[in-house]
């Protein structure tokens, strides 16, 4: 393969890379942990785009409960945001660039 070939595949691939990170941002997800106390929306990107947290868990008695209802949130609404992933790719929504040839 040559290298201009090679280059325009990296070119190619670029470009795939960005229309999907394009796509994915448009897709949500809600994590919840704490019991529903503490929720946040992250977009397919895996970037956080809200948070809430209930005043209940706004003293420092309950910090270490708010500590865990965030670590729970995020892990939630990533493993959601996965699901979804999976789910576009399988149904086509989402295609991979074949990266076969770049790795002669």
């Amino acid at each position: 393969m040559s290298q201009l070939s090679k280059l325009k595949q990296f070119k190619d691939l670029r470009k795939a890379a960005k229309e999907m990170q394009s796509t994915l941002s448009e897709e949500t997800a809600m994590g919840e942990g704490a019991g529903g106390k503490v929720s946040l929306v992250m977009d397919g990107n895996q970037s956080v785009l809200s948070a809430e947290v209930d005043p209940e868990l706004l003293t420092p008695d309950a910090k270490s409960k708010l500590e865990g209802g965030i670590k729970d949130a995020v892990n939630d609404a990533v493993k959601k945001i996965q699901k979804l992933m999976a789910k576009k790719m399988q149904s086509g929504d989402i295609k991979m660039p074949d990266m076969g040839d770049l790795m002669k």
